[in-house]
């Protein structure tokens, strides 16, 4: 799987988390998240702060037990005027304990895949900030930029997520939606490199798997980057392609199918 590189991620999660404190205060504390509907900026805040200060104890410690995951959560200040510095706190933290020295040590990995913990814990955070901050940014009105290599790195980390054993014991409803009988669904990006941008997902009796790379599919969707990280995401609906840049040719009911059961419990 394509990752970014280490710094480059460094950077992208604390500057995301930035937009996303200026669009939280933009917004408003009250103001509902309208892609995630039964969330308050409040909320969205306080999730985003908590994981980044959780994330950061796990590689901190070094934790490789899952029975070790820390059990209490950083509490968000009660004056939404401090929940800027709290979040570029949070930010900086969770992105220095992803130092270069950590990325290939012990860390406990959810996912289960290749990766190290550290470098499963980088994406992860960089998906809260990027796709959370799109949140706050809909409920502010304002726009939000997605660089495409970053999109594109988060499609791999996302579908590495949904195909992995602990979705399996965690979300087995959705993991036992998306096995089929050898349907094949395609994912191509439109602004990467060839070999950064395609994603060939199989439905199989035992799981659904995914690949890099092209392959004839039962349906392609196709677009840029960042219209499809939303997509996959449940920021973005597959029907305005004018609004997305997403098409889709083949079976519609088979991506819809997929993105109806691929949703993360937080939204």
């Amino acid at each position: 799987m394509a990752e970014l590189n280490a710094e480059h991620a460094r950077r992208a999660i604390v500057e995301h988390t930035r937009r996303l404190a200026e669009s939280a205060a933009a917004a408003g504390p009250d103001a509902v998240v309208p892609t995630t509907p039964e969330w308050t900026v409040t909320d969205l805040v306080e999730h985003v702060g908590q994981t980044q200060h959780w994330v950061a104890e796990i590689i901190e410690r070094r934790i490789t037990d899952p029975a070790q995951l820390p059990a209490e959560m950083a509490a968000l200040p009660a004056d939404p005027r401090e929940w800027q510095a709290w979040l570029s706190e949070s930010a900086q933290r969770v992105a220095s304990a992803c130092s270069d020295d950590s990325l290939d040590a012990p860390v406990f990995n959810p996912a289960g895949d290749e990766r190290t913990g550290t470098r499963f814990w980088m994406s992860s955070m960089l998906n809260e900030a990027v796709v959370h901050g799109f949140d706050a940014a809909s409920a502010a009105g304002r726009p939000a930029d997605i660089d495409a290599d970053i999109a594109a790195a988060l499609i791999g980390n996302h579908l590495a997520m949904l195909t992995s054993p602990t979705w399996e014991m965690q979300r087995s409803e959705s993991a036992h939606a998306i096995r089929g009988t050898g349907q094949t669904l395609q994912w191509l990006a439109t602004d990467t490199a060839d070999d950064a941008g395609a994603w060939f997902v199989e439905r199989r009796p035992d799981g659904a798997t995914w690949q890099p790379g092209a392959r004839q599919a039962d349906v392609t969707v196709t677009g840029p980057a960042r219209s499809l990280l939303l997509a996959l995401t449940r920021r973005l609906p597959l029907t305005d392609r004018e609004a997305t840049g997403i098409s889709v040719d083949g079976d519609t009911g088979l991506v819809q199918h997929w993105l109806d059961n691929t949703a993360h419990v937080s939204g």
